[in-house]
């Protein structure tokens, strides 16, 4: 998992990019889940919370910018 602190150094596009690749992670851990057993029970709640990290990030620097 990522930290606070690296979001913050990542530029606009890395951040989309890694938005794109956590939302799309999830998506396939939700419907795997959903046939068996998952190995990991944390890892939506794990990536949910990295997807809320990198859009703060997101969201501050808008608003900084403004």
């Amino acid at each position: 998992m990522t930290k606070k602190n690296s979001m913050a150094t990542k530029t606009d596009q890395e951040l989309e990019k890694l938005l794109a690749d956590m939302r799309a992670e999830l998506r396939t851990e939700r419907f795997s889940a959903a046939g068996a057993r998952a190995k990991d029970s944390n890892a939506p709640r794990k990536l949910r919370a990295t997807i809320a990290r990198i859009l703060t990030e997101q969201s501050a620097r808008v608003r900084q910018a403004a």
